[in-house]
């Protein structure tokens, strides 16, 4: 909110000094006026901020008090006020802790966790290195902790007429020994320390972590945090493999001590459609296709829409038509290869039959099956997983380098569940969130999906056309808002509707499809879920 200037005069004193001013030298007025504005300039205070600090000028600490008194300002702490009379104290404090550091403390150092929260805890601690150990109280909201211990040095960060402490430091002040813990805590988990030293081995290399530690010595030297340097310098090495892993804390630091390594935001998203579906109980839709000929019929409608979905669009006769006499469609030749190929592997009930039991099991299936999805792509590495990272829109998918350890992570939870359905639909939210390979992914996270209903003689699934919206949205709910009910629905209603698909007779189930609004957009049509009995 724009303030006016605020200008106040001492009275009785501006009233002395013009006819002192005058005594002196009658004959100069002009000089005397312009004594005067000069005099007034002097004591002018600018409220238009919102926080205003006091002066050693006693003319300017009247007009505060003088203004504090007529309810205009309202004092914060000691020498300073606020012209925001409906805000919380705590919160104005807050949000102008910065000013209030560099007008209070222009020598301090911001350290330790805040030189990389750079905000408060949660219990309103903040952290700075000064000439001397104390705790000061007297803002609202806020605890300043200063520790004693060296001034900024150069490679330390100028920061508003403050410094804060530059990346080394403050790592390796991070590694001292703090009597309180959690939130009043001057040091950070450990776990963040081992994370940043994680993604420098991820994205730098060997090369790069050796260089980060030789960059910590030097700091370490020149502060003489010899010790700090010493306890994490046995992390890096540990994460090196020339260490002993057990000085390390999370799983994500040990996996990747031991070659292994995994992204742990995706196993928190496994960790959490584990929970919601691990006890859950889930409808139990027996298998009618049951004979090869309506097992290749359903396989053929699934290969059909699974392709679509991924931008693959033939006419449903189309599709037939290639599949039947195994001939790709001239000048689509790539494409009629993405059809043969999902039938095929789909369509083979042996190979339908095989579910992993062991992670190494696991990338042998998806390897062979991704093989012969995509052997009419040659260009696309079929079969091997991706040697470069890829995303879809605003969506980063696993880092290439922790594709391995995060499927033998997400293989865990699988191993875990019981229920066909729920490990159905694990699978294939893992595939699809991992998405180990260039392309292909959604095809074969739904075949490994499928293959688990074909274990469990349960009928598998397929996504229609109409439904695609629906299934994409719930998958990007889990991935981006860690909600599982929306997937959770989803499937169940496509097990539902996807039971009804069954028999032998083609044209038959192609109008069905087209009665339940199967081939139409999403921004057509809804998805009509149509019970079907077959009269023998």
């Amino acid at each position: 909110m724009d303030m006016p200037i605020l200008q106040s005069y001492d009275r009785d004193t501006v009233n002395s000094v013009f006819y002192q001013i005058l005594d002196y030298n009658r004959k100069n007025l002009y000089l005397c006026i312009l004594l005067i504005v000069i005099f007034c300039m002097a004591v002018k205070v600018d409220t238009q901020k919102e926080i205003i600090f006091g002066s050693s000028n006693p003319n300017i600490s009247r007009v505060l008090s003088k203004k504090e008194k007529e309810g205009e300002l309202r004092k914060v702490a000691p020498r300073i006020y606020t012209t925001n009379r409906v805000d919380s104290l705590e919160n104005i404090v807050r949000r102008n802790l910065i000013d209030i550091l560099v007008y209070r403390y222009p020598d301090a150092l911001i350290s330790h966790r805040s030189a990389k929260e750079m905000r408060p805890t949660a219990t309103g601690d903040f952290f700075l290195t000064n000439s001397t150990t104390r705790r000061v109280t007297d803002l609202p909201g806020i605890i300043l902790n200063f520790v004693k211990g060296p001034k900024a040095s150069p490679h330390d960060i100028p920061f508003m007429g403050m410094h804060i402490s530059g990346e080394h430091r403050y790592m390796l002040e991070n590694m001292q020994m703090s009597r309180k813990s959690g939130d009043e805590s001057r040091v950070l988990p450990i776990s963040v320390i081992e994370n940043k030293l994680e993604q420098i081995l991820l994205t730098g290399g060997e090369d790069r972590l050796n260089e980060y530690r030789d960059e910590l010595r030097t700091v370490a030297e020149e502060l003489g945090m010899q010790t700090e340097f010493a306890k994490i310098n046995n992390i890096i090495s540990a994460l090196l493999s020339t260490h002993d892993a057990k000085v390390l804390s999370t799983d994500s630091a040990k996996a990747l001590a031991v070659g292994n390594p995994f992204d742990k935001t995706r196993v928190e998203l496994f960790e959490v459609l584990f929970e919601a579906i691990k006890d859950r109980y889930f409808v139990i839709r027996n298998n009618r296709n049951t004979d090869e000929e309506s097992f290749r019929l359903f396989s053929f409608f699934e290969s059909y829409f699974s392709n679509y979905i991924e931008g693959t669009e033939f006419e449903i006769d189309e599709a037939k038509a290639i599949v039947d006499s195994g001939i790709p469609m001239p000048r689509r030749e790539e494409d009629s290869h993405d059809i043969l190929g999902t039938f095929k592997v789909l369509s083979n009930r042996a190979e339908m039959m095989k579910t992993p039991t062991s992670p190494k099991e696991l990338f042998s299936i998806l390897s062979y099956r991704h093989s012969i999805l995509l052997e009419g792509r040659p260009h696309m590495n079929p079969g091997i997983f991706k040697t470069k990272n890829n995303r879809a829109g605003m969506t980063e998918f696993v880092d290439y380098q922790l594709v391995k350890g995060t499927l033998s992570q997400g293989f865990k939870y699988y191993a875990a569940l019981t229920d066909p359905f729920a490990r159905a639909i694990f699978m294939m939210f893992m595939i699809s969130e991992v998405h180990p390979f260039n392309d292909g992914n959604g095809r074969v996270a739904r075949v490994m999906m499928n293959a688990e209903f074909v274990r469990a003689d349960q009928s598998r699934i397929i996504v229609p056309t109409v439904f695609r919206e629906d299934y994409i949205l719930a998958l990007r709910k889990l991935t981006r808002h860690k909600d599982p009910l929306a997937y959770i629905n989803v499937m169940t209603k496509l097990h539902q509707f996807s039971d009804n698909l069954y028999g032998t007779d083609f044209t038959e189930l192609k109008n069905y499809l087209a009665t339940c609004n199967a081939y139409e957009e999403p921004s057509q049509a809804k998805l009509q879920i149509i019970d079907r009995t077959i009269i023998e």
